[in-house]
């Protein structure tokens, strides 16, 4: 064991598809741990949704959750193929499903069934409702959790709709969620000897990454007003920039660096509140007067008056930033026969020790020779399809 490597000896199986379960298990393997992931035949879903890279065999999606992970194909619907992931689960210390509430027990590896023979196994659910509650057979992605959550009636755009964010704002919190219960069930295993069933779900993850704004509209009594007006984005001559503010005297600063100090003394725009209840008035005196400069010239003069603002980037952007580049914030992805793409880093020094991400089944013989599979015997699973 080491700060770098705490999980270094543990072995992972990883049952997920997508995005929530799968990025879990990477994290684990992040930290050390030996993950074997799982996929029908077919393969993950996530393998066929979205940008496809060259090699045919991955998306952008799979290739960023999954690294670190050896992969293994069993047909689930032949009883040899069960047999053996039964054998993978019971070796296991923690065991990741996606699936829907009682499909695992259905395939033969059910917490019950499993704890009773191991019952240092540490077991992750992660679906979309939870295991219980009359919503808990609904399949659910990241837009439908965005939708059920709130999250996008909070989106609102100027034209009134809610958006659904690009980003995978449920799975990736939900991931992280359950990659924190799964940490911590691990440190009590070490003073109890004994694992548990740790259920996380999109439709929780969503909501705990929007506590503060179900506080603010229970508080209200109904929708809250915009919370620190006039932030937001604004149209410069060459771009979109941002501006947050936090207190009064940014906005007194902002209104000074910009030219207009006279809107301080217009009782309209006294406060946040009052800021809020006109916030059309403010807009109208503000865009207009941001989109007649380029950014550079703004950020010069808001940063001088130190408040906090910056450019809206793209992705070429925040790749070629120099403190990006200077910290090594985005690190190779090192995926083989690839023009070798960059991933965020995870929040450690580095993770560039991660394998690249497996193609569907490219380790199936090894992990069959290690549950015991003689060679011939091996042949026989691929040729009948029990694996592949």
């Amino acid at each position: 064991m080491s700060h770098d490597f705490p999980f270094r000896g543990l072995r992972v199986l990883d049952l997920g598809q997508g995005v929530a379960s799968p990025y879990c298990a990477m994290l684990l393997a992040l930290y050390g741990a030996e993950v074997i992931k799982v996929e029908p035949p077919e393969g993950d879903w996530s393998r066929g949704l979205g940008q496809k890279v060259a090699d045919g065999g991955h998306t952008a999606m799979s290739l960023t959750f999954n690294r670190g992970k050896r992969a293994l194909r069993l047909h689930l619907r032949q009883p040899a193929a069960k047999a053996i992931l039964r054998d993978l689960a019971l070796k296991a210390d923690i065991l990741v499903e996606g699936f829907r509430p009682g499909v695992a027990a259905r395939l033969g590896v059910g917490y019950d069934s499993l704890a009773a023979e191991n019952p240092k196994l540490i077991y992750l659910s992660v679906s979309g409702f939870g295991q219980s509650g009359p919503h808990a057979q609904r399949p659910v992605t990241d837009t439908a959790a965005q939708a059920f959550s709130g999250f996008m009636d909070t989106n609102r755009g100027p034209d009134g709709i809610p958006h659904r964010s690009g980003a995978l704002v449920a799975d990736v919190p939900t991931g992280l969620f359950a990659y924190a219960a799964v940490a911590t069930a691990l440190f009590a295993r070490q003073q109890t000897g004994r694992g548990r069933h740790i259920d996380v779900s999109l439709m929780a993850g969503s909501a705990a990454v929007l506590g503060h704004k179900l506080a603010e509209y229970q508080i209200a009594g109904g929708p809250p007003k915009p919370l620190n007006v006039p932030a937001g984005s604004y149209q410069a001559e060459d771009g979109w920039l941002a501006i947050a503010l936090v207190n009064e005297g940014q906005w007194q600063r902002m209104a000074t660096a910009l030219g207009r100090a006279d809107l301080l003394s217009d009782p309209r725009f006294a406060d946040f509140p009052a800021r809020a209840t006109h916030e059309a008035a403010l807009l109208a005196e503000l865009r207009p007067l941001l989109r007649t400069r380029p950014r550079a010239a703004w950020l010069e003069k808001l940063r001088a008056a130190d408040i906090i603002c910056d450019v809206v980037n793209d992705f070429a952007d925040w790749l070629a930033d120099p403190h990006v580049q200077a910290i090594g914030a985005a690190l190779p992805a090192g995926q083989p026969g690839l023009h070798a793409p960059r991933t965020p880093g995870a929040p450690r020094a580095s993770d560039d020790a991660l394998a690249p991400a497996p193609l569907a089944g490219q380790h199936t013989r090894e992990i069959l020779a290690e549950c015991g599979f003689s060679p011939a015997e091996i042949d026989g699973l691929l040729a009948t399809g029990v694996a592949s």
